[in-house]
C-alpha cells in the first residue's frame, strides 16, 4: 500500500518535469437544500476549488439556484431509477432498456436542467452507478453533449465519435462495506496509481485526476478524509484544480 510519502514523490516528478498535475472533483446525487450540501459547498469555498454536481434532473428542486454559486452543474442520469434485468449490476440506461424511451428521458432531464440553471448548466452526462449501455453512449454525442464521465481510468479519449471521456479516480467511500470511508492510504493508492498511469499513458495524460464524493451519504469519518486530502493537494506546488470546462478544453481534440 502507497504512503503519504510516496504521493510526495510522485507529484515532485511532476514538478521536476514542468508539468502540472490536474486534478477535479465531482459529487453526485443532488437534488434539493440540505444541511449536507452546505456543508459540501462550505469545503469547497475553503479551499477555493472548483466543483462539479452531477443533479438527478426528475427530482431537481429550482431552490437548488441560491445555493451554488460557482459550481458547474451536469446531469446525472434522469431518475437515477434502476432498469437493468434481474441480476445484473444496477444501471438506468441498460442495452436491453427500449432506446426510445432512454433518449426520450435524457432528453427530458437535459431539458430540465438548462431550463433551471442556464449557462451554469455544462453538457456533460453522468450515467448513475457509472453504467451505460454501449447504445445509450454513441447516442450521446448525437444529443449534444461535449462528454461522459464515469469512474476508473478511461480506455479511450473518444469512447464514440465526438464525445470525450472525463472520469473520477479517487472515491472516498468503499460502497461494499457498508459505505464506510476508504482508508486514507487507499485514497493516496488510487491518486498515487492514476497520476503514474497518466505519465506512461497517451491516452491517460490529459484526463485531470477525478475526486469522487456523494454528499448525502458522508458521516463524519468521510468528511474529515475529504478535508485531509484536499488539504495536502491544494498545498503541493504542481497540483492544480481545474474546473470541468477546463478538463474539457485540455483533452478536446487530442488525437
Amino acid at each position: 500500500m502507497a504512503q503519504l510519502s510516496d504521493l510526495v514523490e510522485e507529484l515532485n516528478i511532476w514538478k521536476e518535469q514542468g508539468n502540472i498535475a490536474t486534478f477535479w472533483w465531482r459529487d453526485d446525487d443532488l437534488t434539493e437544500p440540505t444541511s449536507a450540501l452546505d456543508r459540501l459547498v462550505s469545503l469547497r469555498n475553503h479551499f477555493d476549488i472548483p466543483l462539479t454536481l452531477a443533479i438527478i434532473p426528475e427530482r431537481a428542486s429550482p431552490a437548488l439556484l441560491d445555493h451554488l454559486d460557482g459550481c458547474t452543474i451536469v446531469q446525472h442520469g434522469f431518475q437515477h431509477l434502476n432498469f437493468a434485468p434481474e441480476g445484473d449490476k444496477k444501471s438506468e440506461f441498460p442495452d436491453t432498456r427500449d432506446q426510445d424511451d432512454i433518449i426520450q428521458s435524457i432528453k427530458a432531464g437535459k431539458g430540465i436542467l438548462s431550463d433551471i440553471f442556464k449557462d451554469q448548466f455544462y453538457p456533460v452526462f453522468v450515467p448513475p452507478w457509472n453504467r451505460i449501455g454501449s447504445a445509450t453512449l454513441s447516442s450521446l454525442a448525437q444529443l449534444n453533449y461535449l462528454a461522459v464521465s464515469r469512474y476508473q481510468p478511461r480506455a479511450e479519449i473518444y469512447p464514440e465519435k465526438g464525445l470525450l471521456e472525463i472520469n473520477t479516480h479517487v472515491d472516498v467511500i468503499d460502497w461494499r462495506n457498508n459505505r464506510r470511508p476508504v482508508e486514507d492510504d487507499m485514497l493516496v493508492d488510487k491518486a498515487l496509481n492514476h497520476l503514474r498511469a497518466r505519465r506512461k499513458n497517451g491516452i491517460l495524460k490529459d484526463e485531470p485526476t477525478g475526486l469522487l464524493t456523494h454528499h448525502l451519504v458522508h458521516d463524519e469519518e468521510i468528511w474529515a478524509s475529504i478535508f485531509r486530502l484536499l488539504s495536502f493537494l491544494t498545498e503541493h506546488e504542481s497540483v492544480r484544480w481545474v474546473p470541468l470546462r477546463t478538463g474539457v478544453a485540455l483533452n478536446d481534440n487530442i488525437e
